[in-house]
């Protein structure tokens, strides 16, 4: 049995496991119960109802987080020529051909996020097993292989705090939301991006209840059950 600390267990204290909150009040609650000396992260953890054998009910997708993640976000971008030189201009932080592909082999990974331009798959493809234990391989899917003319935006996006999401093997889906020093306000904001985007990614292979629960948590803190229908009809419109 884990042995939780004595502040763990205090916090503890504040939640009512018998309830569910509602997003603002789960928010406050996640805040209250942040405990570690450290900025803590706040997670959203969301049950689904998909059996992840299942092609059909794969969920996969990308939110775009309004006040980013409270942390620097290291683009690469796989480009060449002109695609390479309007890369730069949007800021990524690396961009190259070959030669990122032959560091990447050699083992170093020290970027967030990766991108291509479609021309440069054929060559970024043998990469697939180093970036794809990572989350970091290129996808159509998740909008990571961007043409030329659309590379200025996607940079832009990624550098505000571009999360991707996917359903794992245990049918849950985990995303973060900001830093536990982020304004209650701001982490609502991310919150309802993320379950619009997660909404919006129903794959149409699912039968039955699409998200079961949904929960908040700080890394240290216990888990704070939102109130599933509050969450799921958050709407920045």
């Amino acid at each position: 049995m884990v042995k939780h600390s004595k502040d763990y267990q205090e916090s503890v204290k504040l939640i009512d496991k018998t309830q569910t909150y509602q997003p603002e009040e789960a928010i406050h609650l996640t805040k209250k119960t942040a405990h570690a000396k450290f900025d803590e992260t706040v997670e959203l953890h969301l049950r689904m109802g998909l059996d992840p054998r299942n092609a059909t009910q794969q969920v996969r997708g990308v939110a775009l987080m309004p006040h980013g993640l409270g942390k620097q976000v290291r683009v690469l971008v796989f480009a060449q020529g002109e695609a390479e030189r309007i890369a730069k201009t949007a800021g990524a932080d690396f961009t190259g051909s070959d030669e990122l592909v032959k560091q990447i082999e050699d083992g170093w990974l020290e970027f967030d996020t990766a991108m291509a331009t479609p021309d440069m798959m054929s060559k970024v493809g043998k990469l697939g097993k180093i970036l794809g234990r990572k989350g970091l391989m290129p996808n159509p899917k998740s909008g990571t292989v961007v043409s030329a003319e659309d590379l200025p935006k996607a940079v832009s996006n990624a550098r505000k705090g571009r999360v991707e999401f996917k359903l794992d093997r245990n049918s849950i889906i985990h995303l973060p939301l900001g830093k536990v020093s982020f304004e209650e306000s701001k982490l609502l904001e991310n919150l309802t991006a993320i379950m619009e985007a997660v909404v919006k990614a129903k794959p149409s292979g699912a039968k039955g209840q699409y998200v079961k629960s949904a929960s908040l948590t700080a890394t240290m803190g216990p888990s704070i059950k939102l109130d599933l229908k509050s969450a799921l009809s958050l709407s920045s419109a």
